[in-house]
């Protein structure tokens, strides 16, 4: 078993001069880093005080799932021979609230992918399954993640 570690810094920026002394008086402001990247700006979502602006957990969660079955899928599709020329996804999460705070209950996931030659169309369709499967953030969340993918041709744009 090989085991990874990973490190960033999570930095409140939104101290306005007198701390959480109050709900109302403090931003919602952070920075995320990490040596050798671009600082990512960070806020919790404006239905919680945030900054519209700036990313928020619940749009990094779902980026994470999305992105993490983006290149497992890429892997998957290069070793079983599919060659894949395009990729975008439109992925979206449902989280609902309660007295003691939120959750996720679904994400969904929505990729759109090109493929060179039409007698990928039917593998490329199934490597998704496997690409969920081995997906590293879905195995970590306890929620349902579906794909939706749609497969087309290069011809097709």
């Amino acid at each position: 078993m090989r085991e990874h570690r990973y490190e960033l810094t999570v930095e409140w920026t939104g101290n306005e001069g007198t701390g959480t002394d109050s709900y109302r008086t403090y931003r919602r402001t952070n920075e995320v880093s990490a040596p050798g990247l671009p600082t990512l700006p960070g806020s919790s979502d404006p239905a919680f005080r945030g900054e519209p602006d700036r990313w928020n957990p619940e749009q990094l969660l779902l980026a994470s799932l999305s992105q993490c079955h983006l290149l497992w899928y890429l892997h998957l599709c290069a070793v079983n021979g599919v060659v894949v020329t395009g990729y975008t996804d439109l992925p979206q999460a449902t989280m609902t609230e309660d007295d003691g705070g939120g959750r996720f209950t679904e994400a969904v996931l929505r990729p759109r992918v090109t493929v060179a030659d039409a007698s990928m169309t039917e593998q490329a369709l199934a490597l998704h399954h496997d690409a969920h499967k081995a997906c590293f953030i879905a195995n970590s969340v306890n929620f349902p993640v579906r794909h939706e993918p749609v497969i087309v041709t290069s011809a097709q744009g």
